[in-house]
């Protein structure tokens, strides 16, 4: 069963606060949020580089933005008080693999105890009902095997952002089982695959990296063409943290871990998503590795998703090859003058349209 949308009723007027919102992911999120109605409290830095989708979509004109690091417990903890949300969506974080490598301490200082302040700022804060804690798939420790990985699998991590995320979860776990559970609030963490969608500017990206060199004519350099990763379009995770949130109001049983990816046969090699993105695109020439250039990176890594399919009703509801086509093709119509908010508008219409049909 593929999972409804989620529901305008519940979410109109409900008070939020999203960390993160002038990230990639963030804003997208932040997009939905008030096409459903919600009043969201944004806590992030100011946007990145710029070309962002945050500015491009104008998504501060859409909500209460407050530019503020996680990493100062005061700053932020005092924004959570004053919004007195009914939900929490953690999104902030330092999201990039060679990043951590480049500044390991600035990594764990954001990811370990960005996420301990913003769970600190919700312990005695009668409001808050649930919170959507963003982690990612990165946080178990790698075997390089076959096997998609489940929630109770041993955490781990090579590099700081991997490691740093792990104990993030630990982090979680702990606030939950130690203050928040007793008070009533329902916290989940979200592991979501590696995520595609228009918007994506980040530096060390794929799907960035080549439309950065295609629209400048240059030959895209992939460093581990074999590496398998779990794709998955933007909208994907993001609609399974709205309807995540949902749940855990109704049923506060329902908190713990939870995976979100593309089906496990659909994990796929970087060689495959980039024949597929360049075919889609339309062009576009290609340097390919040997997979020994660079710091340690993971070769083989999938994800078990039965507990989201089971429990939550959530599971794919665009495949890979639809997901690279939609992305491509926001990428080709902002390169030609589109509007940026109006193409995201359009992805989340399309995706609300395929699970009614559904």
């Amino acid at each position: 069963m593929l999972p409804i949308n989620p529901d305008p009723v519940f979410w109109c007027g409900r008070r939020v606060v999203l960390t993160g919102h002038t990230g990639f992911k963030g804003s997208w999120l932040a997009l939905w949020l008030h096409r459903l109605g919600a009043r969201v409290t944004g806590i992030a830095l100011p946007p990145a580089g710029e070309l962002n989708l945050y500015s491009l979509a104008r998504v501060g004109d859409l909500c209460d933005s407050r530019f503020i690091d996680i990493r100062d417990a005061r700053g932020s903890a005092e924004t959570i008080r004053r919004a007195e949300p009914e939900i929490v969506f953690h999104l902030a974080a330092q999201a990039l693999v060679r990043a951590g490598y480049e500044d390991p301490l600035a990594t764990y200082a954001t990811n370990v105890m960005g996420t301990a302040h913003v769970l600190d700022a919700l312990c005695g804060l009668d409001s808050v009902r649930a919170a959507v804690m963003v982690t990612t798939d990165k946080v178990y420790r790698n075997l390089e095997q076959a096997c998609p990985y489940r929630e109770d699998d041993a955490l781990g991590g090579h590099d700081p952002y991997s490691a740093s995320k792990a104990a993030s979860e630990l982090v979680i776990a702990s606030y939950r089982d130690a203050w928040l559970s007793a008070q009533g609030v329902a916290v989940a963490s979200a592991r979501a695959g590696n995520v595609i969608g228009g918007g994506d500017w980040a530096a060390d990206r794929l799907i960035p990296d080549a439309v950065r060199c295609w629209q400048a004519g240059q030959p895209l350099p992939i460093r581990r063409p074999q590496a398998i990763r779990p794709w998955q379009h933007v909208l994907e995770p993001v609609n399974a943290y709205l309807h995540l949130a949902e749940r855990l109001c109704r049923q506060p049983g329902l908190a713990g871990a939870y995976n979100f990816g593309p089906h496990t046969h659909e994990a796929a090699t970087v060689r495959q998503v980039i024949e597929r993105a360049r075919q889609a695109y339309g062009d576009g020439d290609v340097q390919w590795g040997d997979g020994a250039e660079g710091p340690h990176e993971a070769g083989c890594l999938a994800l078990e998703t039965a507990r989201a399919r089971t429990v939550l009703g959530v599971q794919p509801r665009w495949n890979l090859d639809a997901s690279i086509d939609r992305t491509m093709s926001w990428y080709r119509r902002r390169h030609e003058g589109a509007d940026a908010r109006a193409l995201c508008e359009a992805d989340i219409q399309a995706f609300e349209t395929a699970g009614r049909a559904a």
